[in-house]
This record gives structure tokens, sequence and C-alpha cells, in this order.
């Protein structure tokens, strides 16, 4: 873990904060805050403390964490404004729910027509302590989003208004799955703390990631 190196990234998550930029907030020169980012000299107490306002964060964050767990895989951090659209879910609670949910959702696109599916998806949360500790199991909704004149019969349609998510691109996430989403995850949860934004997780999708080579992670904010 490194002071410097959890400054720069809380310096970029916010809108690419320029190290002058900062140096002007915190009432020192700019090579204060350059010996701060390489760690050849520390903030005194009441610095510190107001880099964590600065930053909405925590001194353990500052100093004790590793904030910084992106990769040259991330690319593309940002806000956006996710249009409205209408979806046909499938859930699936198993010890590897994720491929089947999907491979059910490209099954409902292709029987209706539909050759090119946008197909997103979630972790499906509302399991029990047995099926999680016992079973170890988890649960995984995959969702086609139905494209403009499709409307499939016998299935359940949703819809979901347009909403703001903070979302962050991953080239090759599958190469090491178990930590580059997760990675993204905590990316935009920082970048949302940093910034002052706020989950959302009613009336909308809270979160949830594009199906394919490259992927697209999103979380809901206000």
């Amino acid at each position: 873990m490194s002071f410097g190196t959890n400054l720069q990234y809380l310096r970029q998550l916010s809108g690419n904060m320029t190290q002058e930029s900062l140096a002007e907030k915190m009432s020192v020169s700019r090579q204060t805050i350059s010996k701060w980012e390489m760690d050849t000299a520390k903030p005194e107490m009441d610095k510190a403390l107001e880099l964590c306002k600065v930053f909405n964060c925590t001194l353990d964050n500052l100093f004790r964490d590793e904030m910084d767990k992106r990769s040259d895989k991330y690319t593309n951090l940002r806000i956006e404004m996710v249009p409205e659209f209408r979806y046909v879910e499938h859930t699936v609670v198993s010890t590897d729910p994720e491929g089947d949910a999907i491979d059910r959702v490209y099954k409902y696109a292709k029987e209706n027509g539909d050759e090119n599916p946008k197909v997103i998806g979630w972790d499906f949360q509302k399991l029990s302590i047995e099926q999680i500790n016992v079973y170890n199991m988890h649960g995984y909704t995959a969702a086609w989003i139905l494209p403009e004149g499709i409307t499939p019969k016998e299935l359940e349609i949703k819809e979901q208004t347009e909403h703001k998510y903070v979302a962050i691109h991953i080239d090759r996430p599958f190469d090491n799955p178990f930590v580059t989403i997760p990675g993204a995850y905590h990316t935009l949860n920082d970048y949302m703390r940093t910034n002052g934004l706020v989950y959302v997780e009613n009336e909308v999708i809270p979160c949830f990631e594009t199906d394919g080579e490259s992927m697209d992670v999103y979380i809901a904010c206000k």
C-alpha cells in the first residue's frame, strides 16, 4: 500500500484534478503535492484530514488501503445517461448460474428473430444463508434488451426509464475475471464516493454488466 499512489488515484478520480488544483485547495505548493505522491514526504495531520474532506475518504483509505485496483484493461470511466429500455430477464440459482442464465436469454432472442442481441446481467442477491453457506450456491440474472419492434409473447416484459449510471469499460475481462470484474466495481464505488454520487437501487437495475469479449460495468447513481 502507498499513500502516494492512493492520493494520485483519488486525484485522478476527481475529474482528473491537476496537482496545481489540489495544491490550491490545500494551500500548499504543487511541489508539495508531487512529493506526497512520490512518497518522499507525508502531510501533517491537519493536511491529511483536509485531504479526507476533499476526497470524501478516511485516513485508513489514504494511508492503509490499497485503493487503486485499476489495470490497463480499464478505460472510459464516465457518467452516462442510459436511455429507457424494455427487457426480458431470467434468473438462475446454482453453483454456476451465469452461463445458464445467459444462454436462456440468448435462446429467447434467437426464437424471436434477434440475431445480434444485447445482453446484460447482474448478481441475484435473494438467497438464503443455507443456499450460500451449505450448498455454495449463488444467483445470477441475465436480461435480453428488446429491440424496437420486437415484443415476445408469453414472456414477462419489464421496463426501465432513462437513468444515470457511472460506468467503466473492461478489455478482456475473462483473462482474470475474479480480479478484473470486482476491481471494476471497486473503482466505480471509489469514483462515486470521491465525487459525491449516491447509489440508487429502487425502481432501476442497481448495477449490471454487458455480455461479450469486452464488458462495460454500470452502477446506478443520482
